[in-house]
């Protein structure tokens, strides 16, 4: 039977109106315009939405889910869950889980257990080691988003720092090549400074000071130079720095860029004042660092400088958290609270509504060549989002979903909340409740 989603706020494509969506099995067959007439010849439920904002599912372009090999802090089943609970329908999960998703075969492992068990699309970037090249060669554009690389730094062992590996994977790789910038030469003399100074215990204000930004600089330009060099397609994740922002421009629009720049939202909420309060719960590689950095990174997202705002989700137990700088986890879970967050900044100021949806739905299925999803248009995939703005919330153990069972916004009161979530045309989340009998599909990608 057909949905018809009424009277709703809409945005979309840059524009704010009331209209309605009508939702025919897995996709969008009509949007109707706050004036037009409405005609329906089958039989159809209605869900009026009356005073909520309907927006297309986010699509977050950096997850961690854990799986397959430390499921003990995450897995696919439980990070999607609080995705869809979040408003995200679609994401992309990272390769460096046990063992390390560096050829095709572990590759398609990782689709399999997502088709089983995630209640939103999915796709796995390839991972890039010194000595994989070949295996990348093989890969189908249509059926993988693209190739993680970890150039500087790395969380175990993925680092690419032969020079000819890279100059190859830049070279003869047509894929999307999404890197990780930092420096580790950097990074290894900052903590022999610091902790000539301070011994092994140094306290996690210190975290931005030896993964600066000359370290993440370093790196981003380089990856920068090379794509610049062979003219390939560079996606940098997680900018943290105002220095990084020479690196882009907003000369053009999205689709005609071959370099591309991604800010989280644990970048765009929190400053190096907030470890005080929060510690290494806001621990992230790279670095959370000074407000002045933060704002750069607003402009940079106003100005079309930055392209994606995602989360970088990466679940760890609260004691993989403790401990001095050089030894807690870094990394935090966001996908839950992701969308509600940058509503609250739009609600200060910050950011306009149309340049969240923007940033959060539309560019990430432009960057990534996503089929027929990230915009409510009819043809598309129904994965569609309903929030209330006026129904606030505070975030508290009792409503997390993370399988780690924590956030870095505990005790934060959002004033927006996500009531339903449509994946593929199918009502998942629905007001605190989860639909256990549905499941996401592999994204496909056009060239």
């Amino acid at each position: 039977m057909m949905q018809l989603i009424k009277n709703a706020t809409i945005v979309n494509e840059g524009r704010t109106f009331v209209g309605s969506v009508l939702i025919a099995a897995e996709r969008i067959k009509a949007v109707f315009e706050e004036n037009q007439p409405i005609v329906i010849n089958e039989p159809f439920t209605e869900i009026d939405a009356t005073g909520l904002l309907l927006i297309p599912g986010l699509i977050d372009d950096q997850v961690h889910f854990r799986e397959p090999g430390l499921t003990h802090k995450g897995d696919i089943y439980s990070e999607s869950k609080a995705a869809v609970a979040g408003g995200i329908t679609s994401y992309f999960e990272m390769p460096n889980t046990k063992p390390q998703a560096t050829t095709i075969e572990l590759l398609e492992d990782k689709y399999a257990i997502a088709a089983e068990k995630s209640f939103a699309n999915y796709s796995f970037l390839m991972g890039v080691t010194n000595d994989n090249i070949e295996e990348l060669k093989k890969i189908n554009p249509r059926n993988v988003a693209g190739l993680k690389m970890f150039m500087g730094s790395s969380t175990g062992n993925m680092l690419v720092d032969n020079e000819k590996t890279l100059q190859r994977v830049f070279s003869e790789i047509p894929l999307l090549i999404v890197t990780h910038c930092e420096d580790e030469s950097i990074i290894q003399a900052n903590i022999q400074h610091y902790k000539s100074l301070l011994g092994d215990d140094i306290p996690v204000e210190y975290h931005p000071l030896i993964r600066n930004a000359e370290a993440c600089y370093k790196s981003s330009s380089f990856a920068v130079k090379l794509a610049t060099k062979y003219n390939s397609r560079l996606h940098v994740f997680h900018l943290s720095s105002a220095k990084e922002m020479s690196l882009f421009t907003s000369d053009k629009p999205l689709k005609e860029k071959r370099i591309t720049a991604e800010v989280c939202v644990h970048h765009l909420w929190f400053n190096d004042t907030d470890y005080a309060k929060y510690g290494n719960r806001i621990k992230w590689n790279p670095a959370i660092k000074s407000e002045s950095d933060r704002q750069a990174l607003i402009d940079a997202v106003n100005s079309n400088k930055i392209d994606v705002i995602a989360t970088d989700h990466a679940p760890h137990l609260l004691s993989e958290k403790e401990g001095s700088c050089l030894k807690a986890a870094s990394g935090g879970p966001l996908v839950q609270h992701s969308l509600v967050a940058m509503l609250q900044l739009v609600k200060q100021g910050v950011f306009s509504l149309e340049i969240v949806i923007e940033k959060m739905c539309h560019a990430p299925a432009d960057l990534f060549k996503i089929e027929e999803r990230g915009y409510i248009r009819p043809g598309y995939f129904a994965d569609l989002v309903l929030v209330d703005l006026k129904k606030p919330w505070t975030v508290s153990v009792e409503n997390i979903l993370y399988k780690c069972a924590w956030s870095p916004f505990e005790g934060t009161t959002f004033d927006a909340s996500v009531t339903q979530t449509w994946v593929n045309g199918k009502l998942v989340y629905d007001k605190g409740k989860v639909d256990e009998t549905v499941r996401g599909k592999r994204l496909l990608f056009y060239n």
